[in-house]
């Protein structure tokens, strides 16, 4: 199982988008976006930035948090 980076899965599901509305918000094939949701790749930094645009959050909130809490 890929290690968990990203929550970009879970922040879809919060703000009611579908991967598929990403993937054309993004321009880019919803298999990517269904990559990176599943934590089996991850997105550029500049994508990841978009992400965080067309979601409306902090980009830190699409990113598991490295220190214990």
């Amino acid at each position: 199982m890929p290690e968990r980076i990203n929550r970009i899965k879970e922040v879809l599901v919060i703000k009611g988008i579908s991967q598929k509305e990403l993937a054309i918000e993004l321009k880019r094939n919803p298999n990517t976006i269904t990559s990176i949701c599943n934590n089996k790749s991850q997105p550029h930094l500049k994508d990841l930035k978009r992400i965080a645009q067309i979601l409306d959050v902090d980009i830190r909130e699409l990113l598991v948090s490295t220190k214990n809490q």
